[in-house]
């Protein structure tokens, strides 16, 4: 599968990028925003192209032309202000579907937040503008026509992964790895239970395998 990943230079990214680079099923272009990082990726063997997020649909379709499956994992970051957050998080992820039902790809995978669909469970937090953007990102991507999986993981850690998750009704922990976050996305990319999901994510006591196929 031809993979189109966007949010390379992030931390699940890079992880999501090694995962990639190490399977013998997928064939990785990596979006970046400068030239600079592009030459960096191209380095270490990876192929990628230059787009932004805050440009045109159309420049974005150019970009992924000829992909089977597109990867959001991008992000303003926690030190920009609402108005970054409302344009990656919230616009540039549409914008990015948009362009991935243009281009023609159907397969999209999005690495949103723990229960964001859920007002409820955010309407106190201090990061709530990030919520509303992946809130309402989400709701867009359920109601396109491509096939979709949405996972929520809860605070990400820079510890080691353990390949271990839980999924769903199943959670008890609130963290997980990003290591094991991106083995769950290249995991998902092609497991068909996971097809038009939104399912919450936590380290468990499941390999990331077994606990995709368990999915009902």
């Amino acid at each position: 599968m031809k993979v189109f990943l966007i949010g390379s230079n992030g931390q699940v990214g890079k992880h999501i990028i090694k995962f990639l680079q190490e399977s013998d099923k997928h064939e990785l272009t990596a979006m970046v925003r400068s030239e600079e990082q592009a030459r960096q990726l191209q380095a270490s063997g990876v192929k990628s192209v230059v787009a932004n997020l805050e440009g045109s649909v159309d420049e974005l379709v150019e970009a992924m032309t000829g992909s089977e499956a597109v990867i959001f994992t991008a992000g303003s970051g926690g030190h920009t202000g609402p108005d970054k957050t409302l344009l990656v998080d919230l616009d540039g992820a549409v914008k990015s579907m948009e362009a991935a039902e243009k281009a023609g790809v159907n397969r999209y995978i999005m690495v949103s937040a723990y229960k964001a669909y859920d007002r409820e469970s955010w309407k106190d937090s201090p990061i709530k503008p990030y919520m509303v953007a992946k809130h309402y990102a989400d709701r867009i991507l359920v109601s396109s026509k491509l096939n979709y999986t949405i996972l929520g993981p809860g605070l990400l850690l820079n510890d080691p992964g353990t390949g271990k998750i839980a999924i769903g009704e199943d959670i008890q922990k609130t963290s997980i790895p990003r290591e094991d976050v991106a083995r769950t996305v290249v995991a998902a990319l092609d497991e068909e239970k996971t097809y038009r999901k939104t399912l919450e994510i936590m380290t468990g006591d499941k390999t990331v395998e077994d606990a995709l196929k368990s999915i009902k």
